[in-house]
């Protein structure tokens, strides 16, 4: 399954179809493929990456996170997740207009950043003013909101969905959207793993996943655990057995680091794509690593870190070793919490750092 992840970022890099694209958002260009699928076996293994250590205990909070509906990051940061701090920090100054007085990933930005997310772990009145990204994932799974008889009410999708599997295992209509266009425009970045849909048959269950926006090296391996995580858990919801995993792409992309560093990727994509396409071997691999190590600009001051081609360069000099497996204590999942999530074995190679673009 991790051969998967890694064949899918080789076609990224070197499919006829994938191309150099800039960002206007983030200012950091991107080597981009759209449209592309693959399907996890669950019966084989739990998909966590091998090829880098992934920080576990932060998926499973996150996905607990969404389950509860909540969209403050409070209980990610008491919990020493901050995978959500950079866009509730941007959000936080775009509501209030500071955006255009402190410059994102400027000096000042970093500082005022550490300093909001300490308020944000020690003063509970400033996280629930301060706090919130908008109405992203976990509202619109618990409390998407609609119009009835001319009132105002909130739909769980996610308790209907137990609901009606259970009652109709071989619907097709079990599906949730994170995708809500009304309010799009509130949030603090619009959902990327935007809708999921539920398949089952004969007491088995897979789950489909469609993603439209896909950053391979940072988001996608936390995608694929959570969602085959979310399979299991309502599998075990439903009495029924987690089969398959089904990640459905839109654009999937690597950035390629702002500036100057951007700038090199744009002008040699064509001959770079070519090297990767013949690399057969992991000596391939580090060989075009090392060149690169060694041509490659500086990266841009404040934006370090966000060249994410050499760090899945580095994954493809390792071998995938033997998928751990999960278990998942068989609670209602409003009760669940990181106590119920047990790997068992997992082993990985070291982690590789790189930076989110915000």
């Amino acid at each position: 399954m991790v051969k998967q992840y890694l064949d899918h970022s080789k076609e990224i890099l070197s499919s006829d179809l994938s191309e150099y694209k800039d960002n206007k958002r983030t200012g950091i260009g991107h080597i981009s493929l759209f449209g592309y699928q693959n399907r996890y076996n669950l019966t084989e293994g739990f998909p966590l990456l091998t090829t880098k250590k992934l920080p576990f205990k932060a998926i499973v909070h996150e996905l607990i996170w969404f389950m509860q509906g909540e969209s403050n990051i409070k209980y990610l940061v008491d919990n020493n997740v901050h995978i959500w701090d950079d866009n509730a920090f941007q959000y936080q100054l775009e509501k209030k207009g500071l955006d255009k007085k402190i410059s994102k990933h400027s000096d000042e930005w970093f500082k005022k950043k550490e300093e909001y997310i300490s308020k944000i772990k020690e003063d509970k009145n400033f996280a629930k003013e301060n706090g919130d990204l908008g109405p992203v994932y976990g509202t619109q799974w618990r409390h998407w909101k609609t119009i009835e008889n001319g009132n105002e009410i909130e739909i769980d999708q996610f308790g209907k969905l137990i609901e009606n599997i259970k009652k109709n295992p071989t619907a097709k209509r079990h599906i949730i959207s994170a995708w809500n266009p009304g309010e799009v425009s509130k949030m603090a970045l619009p959902p990327c793993h935007t809708l999921f849909h539920i398949n089952a048959n004969g007491g088995k269950m897979d789950l489909l996943l469609y993603q439209r926006s896909c950053d391979m090296f940072l988001g996608v391996p936390f995608n694929i655990a959570s969602y085959a995580m979310l399979t299991q858990i309502i599998a075990q919801q439903t009495g029924l057995e987690p089969r398959r995993f089904i990640h459905t792409f839109g654009d999937s992309h690597f950035y390629c680091g702002a500036g100057e560093r951007g700038k090199w990727y744009k002008e040699n994509f064509q001959e770079l794509k070519g090297k990767i396409n013949e690399a057969k071997t992991s000596e391939d691999y580090s060989n075009i690593l090392n060149e690169l190590n060694n041509i490659l600009p500086q990266e841009e001051k404040g934006k370090e870190g966000q060249d994410h081609v050499t760090a899945i360069l580095e994954q493809m000099t390792r071998t995938p070793k033997q998928l751990t497996r999960l278990n998942i204590a068989n609670k209602k999942f409003d009760d669940l919490t990181i106590n119920d999530f047990v790997l068992e074995n997992y082993d990985s190679y070291p982690a590789i750092r790189r930076s989110m673009a915000v």
